[in-house]
């Protein structure tokens, strides 16, 4: 009579060990500075893209998405559906539900392509939020772009009509890499702490433009061109950051380069002019894709990827930082080791800072560097950017059965927001040739915060 008292124990002790061996392996999957939830289906789509034809063209996926995330934990996210050639916004509740029965359209410019949108959210429950994006607009020009804005106060339920902020005949939004090869996306979108809006971008020819709001993004300033210092080639890749007192920084990189450097200029006058740029870096390897971001206590940090052996070749996430405003920089450093042995190459990072000023760093993950990215690795700094977490791969991104990362049109985003509290936003495009496509989010807490 003991025998099934014993066995059904032993089945017990069994069902418990495999229970505590899963919740460790689960524990172990992912790293322990963060808890991550169930990445949420933000929007699916199709996965065609025919042949370029302008404004023609036979396209029909969503791609292209950013995120922002307030205080209180509410999260919106823009991206852009292809087929409807518009930019589309949700926002989600701290509960994750979402506060729209659909998708608002900001751009609403039908039968003209928008791509690569940015977003500034402001107020605990977003009651404002502003989008800059690149429309795809054929002024004359070699190529088609000009740089668009818009914005909502009443928690993105409806958008003022879209201002052109470039009106320029080159292809503006574009980062060149060389004369045949660029990637849609160059441009970027930051707000003060007294709500002064700074956007910038660059066009095809190279120019870097910086235009600024003081009225809450009802107009903005005439567009002025930024030194881009002796010898530079087509500025590529912006990036934006303000610290608390109002001093803006721009970094970026050049194309047609095979070393090309990371270069910042830094504004004391919140946006109105720009310093001589400073390189940071210098190296014979090929920099790309620079994100900045500005502590509390004004110190600058700064990622970016890098080739040793130029464009096209294996990348690395580098960090470096300054504590004296931009003026000078430590030497930068790899951070991403650990993926890049994993994967063929890595890249394109996003950078953000919760209110301890931890650090965390997302970048792309490539399988293959010939071909597009599939996954999206993360790290941390506990300690301003004196070391960093062994890195990982965020769950949910890697999954191949949704096929490869989106970024039909280039990959410079901004994936990745955090908040004062640790609370991470995370989005993602994946797209499925001739099957599906998709916008994901993927909320996580940083532990201790």
């Amino acid at each position: 009579m003991r025998r099934p008292v014993a066995l059904a124990a032993l089945g017990l002790c069994v069902a418990a060990a495999v229970l505590l061996f899963a919740a460790a392996a689960s524990r172990a999957a992912g790293p322990s500075w963060v808890t991550w939830d169930q990445r949420i289906e933000v929007a699916a789509g199709n996965a065609h893209r025919g042949p370029w034809r302008m404004n023609r063209s036979n396209f029909d996926y969503v791609d292209d998405p950013t995120v922002a995330i307030t205080d209180q934990g509410v999260v919106a996210v823009a991206w852009v559906d292809q087929a409807r050639q518009t930019v589309l916004l949700q926002v989600y509740r701290p509960d994750g539900t979402t506060r729209f029965a659909a998708p608002v359209d900001v751009s609403r410019t039908p039968g003209i392509f928008s791509w690569l949108p940015r977003m500034v959210v402001s107020g605990g429950d977003a009651r404002e939020v502003y989008v800059l994006w690149q429309e795809i607009v054929f002024s004359g020009g070699s190529h088609g772009g000009e740089i668009f804005f818009a914005r909502s106060i009443d928690g993105g339920a409806s958008f003022t009509g879209p201002i052109n902020l470039s009106n320029s005949l080159p292809g503006d939004g574009k980062g060149r890499l060389t004369a045949r090869r660029w990637h849609n996306g160059s441009l970027d979108l930051v707000q003060g702490p007294e709500g002064t809006l700074i956007a910038a971008w660059t066009e095809y020819e190279g120019t870097l433009w910086v235009s600024r709001s003081t009225d809450g993004g009802a107009s903005f300033s005439k567009p002025l061109p930024v030194d881009p210092g002796p010898d530079a080639g087509p500025a590529r890749g912006p990036s934006l950051a303000v610290g608390a007192a109002g001093t803006v920084h721009l970094a970026w990189t050049v194309g047609e380069d095979q070393a090309a450097d990371i270069r910042v200029a830094t504004s004391r006058d919140q946006g109105r002019t720009f310093g001589p740029p400073r390189i940071v870096g210098q190296s014979d390897g090929h920099a790309d894709a620079p994100k900045l971001a500005v502590d509390g206590a004004g110190k600058v940090h700064l990622v970016y990827g890098e080739s040793p052996t130029g464009p096209f070749a294996r990348y690395h996430i580098r960090y470096t930082s300054s504590g004296n405003g931009g003026r000078t920089w430590a030497p930068p450093r790899p951070i991403s080791g650990a993926h890049w042995r994993r994967f063929d190459s890595v890249g394109f990072p996003a950078l953000s800072l919760d209110g301890a000023g931890n650090l965390y760093v997302l970048w792309e993950l490539f399988p293959d560097r010939r071909g597009y990215s599939r996954g999206l690795g993360i790290t941390t700094s506990r300690d301003g950017g004196q070391s960093f977490a062994p890195p990982s791969v965020i769950p949910g991104t890697g999954d191949r059965a949704l096929g490869n990362n989106g970024g039909q049109q280039g990959l410079l985003m901004r994936k990745l927001a955090v908040n004062g509290a640790g609370a991470l936003a995370v989005v993602n495009s994946t797209f499925k040739r001739g099957e599906t496509s998709h916008i994901w989010l993927i909320r996580g807490q940083a532990a201790g915060r």
